[in-house]
Formats: structure tokens, sequence, C-alpha cells
């Protein structure tokens, strides 16, 4: 990975972002350009020579990020509200940042004629009945117009669509990537996690060390396909690369569907892993598991899916990536980063 290249990742500070500017680093020599509105997972990333962080609103900012995809070689999008309870209560704003700041991304790559590598999402499948969904043949099935919950998906698919007929048309180049439930460090603050807005992990792990419930919606029987966030990450540098030209056009499953888990089961193990931090032994034997409906927690928009996992032979094939993570060491390793302050440097 040495041709040198100029990324741009906007939601740099996120999930994925602050995981994926720290690999570019670490293994390659590319220079990053990276914005977001906050700074605090980037640590280890400000103040290096091929690193450089601006605190923008793509909104507000929109003539920066313009001026910055013109310089650059690659734009990555990562900016989007991606969780459950406020597609429910705020879609009107999952609407103006997901997809009308988003789309003008695409615009001004197709204006300047450069590379978009855009991350799509599992919820994208909706309610597909496929055992494992696949990038090109699996239909993609939405709910009804009062179910808010799918206003994400919906803007998700639709920029999917239009990227690709950009693509197709227009010359645009592309790749798009659907991350499949990627948990690990930096995921979401434990400590102050916001009530059906944080991810389940995080709300879980936050109720455990403070003697709450753990709330499952109906029951916890939904089923995810848990992807850890170095696994995810390693296959989007991989898409980056683009060794050959070999992601090109193309669309990429990231998950682990051999690590296809109930929403109850991670509970579970969660409360098991609890129990092995000496500090923490006691909240997890307290630990309370009750159960509460959809309606309760997320409001009357929501609906869920009973299971999602992908295929990613696509993934194999083209990039010759493969996740190797399991469940218990991804929790194990997001822990220790929480509860031990134990930093987590990813695999080289």
């Amino acid at each position: 990975m040495n041709s040198s290249k100029k990324i741009l990742i906007l939601g740099v500070n996120g999930f994925i972002g602050s995981s994926l500017a720290w690999k570019i680093l670490k293994k390659t020599n590319w220079t990053i350009v990276g914005a977001d509105l906050a700074s605090n997972k980037i640590q280890n990333c400000l103040g290096r020579e091929r690193f450089e962080f601006q605190k923008k609103d793509i909104i507000k900012d929109a003539d920066w990020v313009e001026e910055q995809i013109k310089a650059c070689d690659t734009v990555v999008p990562l900016v989007a509200i991606a969780t459950p309870a406020l597609y429910v209560k705020d879609p009107l704003r999952v609407y103006h940042l997901d997809y009308e700041a988003n789309i003008d991304i695409v615009k001004k790559c197709v204006k300047y004629g450069k590379r978009i590598v855009f991350p799509s999402t599992s919820e994208v499948y909706g309610m597909c009945p496929d055992k494992q969904f696949d990038e090109y043949e699996s239909p993609l099935v939405l709910g009804p117009i009062a179910k808010e919950r799918w206003i994400y998906s919906c803007i998700k698919q639709m920029l999917d669509r239009v990227i690709w007929a950009y693509g197709k048309h227009e010359g645009l180049k592309f790749t798009l990537f659907r991350p499949f439930n990627f948990i690990g460090p930096k995921l979401d603050d434990i400590t102050a996690p916001k009530e059906g807005s944080s991810r389940v992990l995080t709300q879980f792990a936050h109720n455990i060390i403070n003697g709450k419930p753990i709330m499952l919606v109906d029951g916890g029987a939904q089923k995810r396909s848990f992807t850890f966030i170095d696994d995810g990450v390693e296959c989007i540098l991989k898409i980056l690369e683009n060794k050959d030209g070999c992601a090109d056009g193309k669309i990429f499953n990231i998950g682990n569907p051999d690590m296809e888990y109930s929403i109850k089961e991670l509970a579970e193990m969660l409360i098991e892993l609890f129990g092995e931090y000496p500090e923490y032994a006691a909240a997890a034997k307290n630990a309370q598991i009750k159960e509460i409906s959809a309606k309760d927690y997320y409001g009357e928009g929501y609906a869920d899916v009973s299971r999602r996992v992908p295929s990613v032979k696509q993934a194999e094939k083209v990039l010759g990536w493969k996740p190797s993570t399991d469940l218990r060491t991804a929790l194990k390793l997001t822990l220790d980063y929480h509860l031990l302050k134990k930093d987590y440097e990813l695999a080289e």
C-alpha cells in the first residue's frame, strides 16, 4: 500500500472513522484530511505528519468540504445518524443529514471526478427473506410508511441507487460497503449513553455498571451478525487500496456470518464477561434482564427485523478478506478498553 493517496474522511471522529484513520496511518503512507465536530476518539492521530484535522460541520461548512473534495483523491463520507431511536423520534433530521448533506457530497465527487467510498448499511436489506444477504441478488424489502424507522434504510438505499447510476451513466468512480453491526472499542461512551439512541452493546454495558436492568426489546430474540471493528476496517482499507481497480463499481457486505447471535445471547455473554472483572463482579452478579415491547421502548413508528446475516463471498473473492474475530474476543477487547482504560491497538 505504498502508492500515495490523499483521503478525505468526513466524520473522522466516529466509530468507523477513528478506527479507519488510525489503521491508514499505521499501514500505509497515505495522507488524511479528517473533519468532524469533535476529536476525542482520534487523539492518537492528532499531530501526526500525515494527518490533518479540521473541526467542521459538513452542512454549515459546505464550501470548505467542496475545496477538500477538489484537493483529495478519495472521499469517505461517514457522517450520518445511525441510531434506530432517532429514526422514529426525529426522521426529518435523519433525512436532512443522511440524505441531503450526503447527496451534495456525491454530486461534488461527480463534478470533480473524485472516487467515493460510500458507507451503505446492512439496514438496506430490511425484511429480506434470504438466509444470507447477497449484494447483487437479494431484494431490499422495507415496511409501511407509518413505520418511520424505515426512513434510514430508505435513504441509504436511495443513495446507493443514485451513486450506482452516476457510476454507470456519468463515470463516477465508487465503491459501496455495507457494515453489519460493527462492535468494538470507541463504539459509544458506555459511561454516558442515551437511553434508546446508543447502540445496544453500549446501553447494556452502562446498565450493568449502574445496576439498571437490561431491557430486551420484544424479548431479544432478534439475531444479528456482529463484526469486530478491526476486521471491518481491514476490509475498508482493502477497498481504499483498490488494487488494480478491483473494487471499482462494486458493493461489498462487511460482516461476519459466523458470528450470528440473538440480542438476548449478547446480553448474557456480556454479563458473564463483566463477572471476570473484580471491580464489576458484584454488578454482574446482580444484573437483571427484563423484557419491554418495541412500542414502549422506541415508540409507535418502530419495526424490527428478526435476523440479518451477510454473504461475504464477494469480499473474500475480490479483496481476499475474511473476518476472524469471535464475539467473546470482540466483547472482551471492548470491555478492556472501557473498564480498564486499556488502549486498544488495531492489529498490524
